[in-house]
């Protein structure tokens, strides 16, 4: 349990300094552009890395803490649809991207809480409600501060139909198998 929290202070940290100290975080990356980059990265690809290895231990062990009912997963995969366009639509501008604001925090939070509803371990609630709280707060603060541009493919109508289609393939694909491979349970509940 200790790599995973460590993990998450260092991932979920990270990503936290433009809400605790936006002008810091910009004086940072105007003064050492490519320093602040390389800081960020190894200290956000160190927390993904602990957060993974650590999650994957620690569920194995966690106390349950809820017990959620079977139709508790039909609502988390109804929950997870728009997941997947959502997170491509932060990366394709188009009325998608316009009308959730935000789609990557929008995902965010859809995923940490469909995981919450389906999953009562205090590892789960440690890794999903952990990124649940921050993709809330960092929501509330960009309210108050200016956002930065993120990279992306020009604006165009096409966008929201490759985000959709894209979208939903990719959540088929997990599905159907990746979830399963890359975290050793399926969706269904089968285990591996």
């Amino acid at each position: 349990m200790t790599l995973l929290i460590l993990g998450l202070v260092l991932f979920l940290g990270i990503h936290s300094v433009s809400i605790v100290a936006p002008a810091w975080r910009d004086a940072q990356a105007a003064s050492n552009a490519l320093g602040w980059k390389g800081v960020y990265t190894v200290v956000a690809i160190v927390g993904f890395v602990l957060i993974v290895y650590g999650y994957g231990e620690a569920r194995l062990t966690a106390p349950l803490l809820y017990a959620p009912p079977t139709w508790m997963r039909h609502l988390s995969m109804l929950l997870l649809l728009p997941v997947f366009p959502l997170l491509l639509a932060a990366y394709l501008p188009g009325r998608i991207k316009t009308a959730a604001k935000h789609p990557m925090l929008a995902a965010t939070k859809l995923w940490a809480l469909a995981h919450l509803l389906a999953n009562g371990t205090l590892a789960d609630v440690l890794l999903f409600g952990g990124f649940l709280v921050w993709a809330v707060a960092d929501r509330i603060s960009l309210k108050r501060r200016v956002q930065r541009p993120t990279l992306g493919a020009p604006p165009s109508a096409a966008n929201d139909l490759i985000a959709v289609v894209g979208g939903l393939a990719l959540y088929g694909l997990f599905v159907w198998r990746a979830h399963a491979w890359l975290i050793g349970v399926s969706p269904f509940g089968k285990a591996l």
